[in-house]
């Protein structure tokens, strides 16, 4: 697979003074500013999105036994999910799924500490994320879907037939996709009563700042560097797999 790495120098970039620097530095923060205002904006507007009821008893295998989607709560009131693209049969998960599953296992008693529960789903059987997960070294909650209709509920599992047909319905509307699983976030919310709610869904970039890593790249010269490769995310490898062939 082709993960070329550009070359860097200074042929392509201007070099100033310190003080020129500076001024053309805060020409960009301005713009910078510009998107922090926008992200706080959009956050505010995705909090107040409308809810939905969920209407389905879903049943998911955990390591402790059958649980509910109530249950994953455990109880907290919110809970983020991460669809983990790892279906019945595979080897071994999604490489750009596992990237940003690396950044989960640190950030749980954080998230915890704000009445968020983050669970992983997939719709292996339980065994296999437990092999892959013991593997990769992760203790966060990862549960799987294989027994309901849930992955294919929030679109993130497609059928043969959808498949076969080309297209599926994914990010809200019908798009081709070369798998038949596919990642995404989903977030719930349980009331005084119990009551479990839909609260919002994202899919394919959306899921983006998930991958802690791609903000690093973007600050460093090169960004990510993904023009010359087949597909973006080409060059990523789960973990314990780089340098090998």
């Amino acid at each position: 697979m082709n993960t070329a790495i550009a070359e860097v120098g200074t042929a392509n970039h201007s070099v100033l003074s310190h003080d020129r620097w500076v001024a053309e530095r805060k020409k960009l923060l301005a713009r910078e500013k510009e998107l922090t205002h926008l992200r706080d904006e959009i956050a505010r507007e995705r909090r107040a999105l409308p809810w939905e009821r969920v209407g389905k008893n879903y049943v998911f295998d955990t390591p402790e036994g059958r649980r509910s989607l109530a249950d994953l709560f455990e109880g907290r009131r919110q809970l983020l999910v991460q669809h983990f693209m790892f279906g019945p049969g595979w080897e071994q998960g999604c490489p750009s799924c596992s990237w940003a599953a690396d950044n989960i296992d640190g950030n749980v008693v954080h998230l915890n500490a704000r009445d968020v529960t983050l669970v992983l789903v997939s719709r292996a059987p339980l065994g296999q994320i437990e092999a892959f997960k013991k593997r990769m070294g992760w203790r966060f909650k990862w549960v799987s879907s294989y027994g309901n209709d849930f992955n294919y509920d929030y679109h993130v599992s497609f059928t043969k037939e959808e498949m076969a047909k080309g297209e599926v319905y994914y990010n809200f509307g019908p798009n081709g996709f070369p798998s038949e699983e596919a990642p995404g976030v989903s977030v719930f919310c349980k009331d005084a009563a119990g009551g479990v709610f839909h609260t919002y869904s994202s899919y394919a970039r959306g899921g983006e700042p998930l991958l802690g890593g791609y903000y690093f790249l973007d600050l460093v010269p090169k960004g990510r560097d993904e023009a010359a490769l087949p597909f973006t995310m080409a060059w990523v490898r789960h973990h314990d797999r780089y340098g090998q062939r």
